[in-house]
């Protein structure tokens, strides 16, 4: 017998100051659905999600959820105001007794529950609040970005869990290797419609273009038969014109349709222009090294940095990769060793903390009031690569509107206000580009566009990144942060340094503590696996024979001889993830033996 749906969304309707986000909306949600749900910042995604929640009444429709079925969501600014720690928070919706479930997921997630509410900052009130979700573990999650403010180690844990759960769930994500991992369904939000397609992410972008060439096709074909009909009516014979007013009604309805039709949105237009030529030589560091009181981050450290190069740094919070950042470029002076810049740089700095944006202020007002992009005498407009533009003109370049340019930037969602700070950087020239976290809340499309523009850059990048996929797309070198001081280049992106990074123990924040039972363990079972790793080891087979599946699929695919020929780009993507999956494969199956054997 068919299971009911764990959720039902009939004749939404969603208005926000007069404008539509959504006009009858029907959405099913079944048990078993892993679902991505995707669309440009400003769309609606989060709005839908906390529709799903319950947590936003639409102004009709109805939102059913059957008897007995538990819902969790993510909150993205959780409210903790009534809790002494974010332990105390995340096991707030737990039964008694099921507490020790928070140390489980901190672990996993790298958060010590035991730290204040007063002092968190707004990365662990998230991880507090995507471990109070993963702890409840209901039947259906909403996760709203939930890889953000995570390093790779922690999405990792996060993929593997949720690759293991029995739970349905829909994921906002602009980490393209997770949702290609995870989903096996898309929502795609565009102009108001919710389109639903039975495949997951992997093939989103050909999907999306496949539906605008059949959209742009329609809107041709309705374009010359508008033409049509608007000739005959201005020629046809007066009483001709009379028997026919039927035809000239139907005119008026095909002008009425066309003009209906919502133009769609753009992407940001993203430029970069070079500055002056650096030197071929950027950055050389030899021997440094860097420690806070006890702990060490950087121990006898040698990178050459040549212009043209794109380094990306990879490894756990917490273990560095920003100082070692603001070493090379000579910010922070090093303990031991030297660090010599090359000539002519002109540097451009995307810090993650958006510091360069004033909340308070208006967009309008961060731009202008920029003493490097002011125009002298001009109030109204910013200089953009030397030539002055009108502030609004270039604020729609990068698709904020009007309206938006006077109102302040705190009211702007993360992912605008990654683009105002995109804005604002490539306006400028320079030579040497650093983004620190560039990819959090940015969509997908902008994600692209930013990858196609930093390929084209004539500078020098250096990257901090959490997004396997964007590291790939990008970096020709990656430097891996890997704890105790050790930091290690590799050439190529994330996936090659995946092939052949070593394994290591890394060093990481101190664990949680979680209260001792009051029976002594003995000494063997101190010595073996913790609860988390049993349940890691019990989780192994089942993704190793998932990913074995992929393999074997993939690999039937790419032996057909004709298939390069006939769509050399789906080959491309079809040998790119066997080797993705094969490498994941050998970590896993290295992981399952190491598991196993102090499991005994």
């Amino acid at each position: 017998m068919a299971r009911a749906p764990l959720l039902q969304l009939s004749g939404i309707s969603l208005t926000f100051g007069g404008i539509p986000v959504f006009d009858g909306l029907d959405l099913v949600v079944q048990p078993g659905d892993r679902v991505a749900l995707v669309g440009l910042n400003g769309s609606g995604k989060s709005t839908l999600m906390k529709v799903m929640a319950g947590l936003v009444e639409a102004d009709q429709g109805l939102r059913v959820v059957p008897p007995g079925v538990s819902v969790g969501y993510m909150e993205q600014d959780p409210d903790l105001s009534a809790f002494a720690t974010l332990g105390d928070y995340a096991a707030s919706g737990l039964p008694e007794g099921e507490a020790y479930k928070v140390a489980v997921v901190a672990e996993g997630l790298k958060f010590n529950p035991q730290t204040p509410v007063a002092t968190a900052s707004g990365g662990e009130r998230r991880r507090a609040a995507l471990a109070k979700l993963m702890a409840e573990a209901p039947e259906l999650m909403l996760l709203d970005e939930p890889t953000n403010h995570l390093d790779i180690q922690a999405i990792e844990w996060l993929e593997a869990e949720l690759t293991a759960t029995r739970s349905a769930f829909v994921i906002i994500s602009h980490d393209r290797a997770f949702l290609r991992a995870l989903t096996r369904a898309t929502l795609w939000i565009d102009r108001g419609e919710v389109r639903r397609r039975e495949a997951g992410f992997e093939g989103f972008e050909d999907w999306r273009e496949t539906v605008w060439a059949e959209e742009d096709e329609a809107r041709h074909k309705l374009d010359r038969k508008i033409k049509h009909e608007a000739k005959w009516a201005v020629e046809g014979i007066s009483a001709r014109r009379k028997r026919n007013m039927g035809r000239v009604r139907a005119l008026q309805a095909l002008r009425a349709e066309r003009a209906g039709q919502i133009r769609r949105q753009g992407t940001a237009a993203l430029a970069l222009e070079g500055g002056a030529v650096s030197g071929k030589k950027v950055i050389e560091a030899t021997g440094i090294s860097k420690a806070y009181g006890d702990k060490l981050l950087i121990r006898d450290f040698d990178l050459r940095i040549m212009r043209g190069d794109r380094v990306a740094f990879v490894g756990p919070n917490g273990v560095g990769k920003t100082t070692l950042l603001k070493m090379l470029v000579g910010e922070v002076a090093p303990d031991k060793g030297e660090v010599r810049l090359g000539t002519n740089l002109e540097i451009a700095v995307f810090d993650q903390t958006r510091a360069q944006l004033d909340l308070e202020a208006s967009l309008w007002e961060n731009l202008t009031g920029d003493p490097l992009m002011k125009v002298s005498g001009a109030s109204d407009q910013v200089m953009v690569r030397g030539t002055p533009k009108h502030v609004v003109a270039y604020l729609k370049d990068f698709l904020f509107d009007e309206r938006q340019a006077r109102a302040p930037v705190r009211a702007l969602s993360g992912g605008e206000k990654a683009r105002l700070l995109l804005a604002k950087l490539m306006a400028l020239p320079s030579n040497l580009l650093i983004l620190d976290e560039p990819t959090n809340d940015l969509d997908v499309e902008t994600l692209d566009l930013l990858q196609d523009i930093l390929g084209d850059y004539d500078g020098t990048v250096m990257l901090v990144s959490h997004d396997r996929d964007f590291i790939d797309r990008v970096a020709t070198a990656t430097v891996a942060l890997e704890g105790k001081g050790r930091a290690t280049a590799y050439p190529g992106g994330w996936s090659d340094y995946a092939a052949q990074r070593p394994v290591v123990v890394v060093e990481t924040a101190p664990k949680p503590s979680v209260a001792a039972p009051s029976a002594k363990p003995d000494a063997k079972k101190a010595e073996g696996l913790t609860f988390t790793e049993r349940k890691r080891l019990e989780a192994l087979p089942e993704l190793m024979g998932k990913l074995e599946a992929e393999i074997a699929k993939l690999s039937t695919l790419i032996a057909d001889p004709d298939l390069f020929t006939r769509d050399a780009a789906k080959f491309a993507r079809a040998t790119t993830a066997i080797a993705e999956r094969q490498v994941a494969l050998a970590a896993a199956e290295e992981e399952w033996l190491t598991l196993e054997e102090r499991n005994g």
